[in-house]
């Protein structure tokens, strides 16, 4: 599939007002096309960060994100904020498949908004992950 391809792909699964995605448990969870970028890009110098290169790994587990949000088996966990270093609750991380995470953000009850999907490739980090803090997240449903 090219680029355009999966920019297409991205916009009538994820984007299409018509069909909003939900969670398992009801959630609405808003996409944007402008989000492919972020989700689908990764940088080729990891300390620059510039998100240079479209990922194949990325692209190829696309649909994994719909899926992923409606795995009532989903472990779930609260997010965490790199700024303040602390563990926050209007963030949802579901992880599926032992290593593939997708992250949510709440903006009011019953409605989120896509962050960001990845497969944690590294033990240490998938093993925060699964220390972290289970989501109770009662007061976004």
């Amino acid at each position: 599939m090219s680029e355009i391809e999966l920019r297409l792909l991205w916009k009538d699964v994820y984007c299409n007002r018509e069909k909003p995605i939900k969670t398992f448990d009801g959630i609405t969870v808003k996409f944007y096309e402008d989000m492919f970028d972020h989700a689908f890009y990764e940088s080729e110098n990891w300390k620059e960060g510039d998100k240079s290169i479209l990922s194949l790994n990325r692209c190829e587990k696309m649909l994994w994100i719909k899926d992923t949000l409606e795995d009532n088996e989903a472990k779930l966990k609260q997010g965490f904020d790199n700024k303040t270093k602390t563990y926050i609750n209007n963030r949802r991380v579901a992880l599926v498949k032992n290593n593939y995470v997708v992250i949510i953000r709440f903006t009011k009850v019953r409605v989120a908004k896509f962050v960001t999907a990845f497969q944690i490739d590294n033990d240490k980090n998938l093993e925060k992950f699964l220390n972290g803090p289970d989501w109770n997240g009662d007061k976004w449903l």
